[in-house]
């Protein structure tokens, strides 16, 4: 799958989960929903995945992923009243 394709079909999960539960819940609520949603959508997702971050060869240190679609995109979700 392309990465155009791939963002296309996650953003449209996104914004399913955002129409079906609207604001003011926590980060973690809309990330279990957004799993859903993409499992439905046939993506594979896992969610709170520890990466490695490598500079010149060195790991410098670790980053969890909120969620890993397809292995390759990595969702940072933010939960937030409005945007400024």
């Amino acid at each position: 799958m392309e990465n155009r394709e791939l963002t296309e079909r996650v953003i449209g999960c996104a914004y399913a989960v955002h129409n079906a539960l609207g604001s003011g819940f926590l980060e973690s609520v809309y990330e279990q929903a957004l799993l859903i949603e993409l499992q439905h959508a046939g993506l594979e997702a896992v969610s709170q995945v520890k990466l490695e971050v490598v500079y010149r060869g060195e790991v410098v240190g670790h980053f969890f992923a909120d969620v890993l679609v397809q292995g390759e995109l990595i969702l940072e979700l933010k939960a937030t009243e409005a945007l400024t």
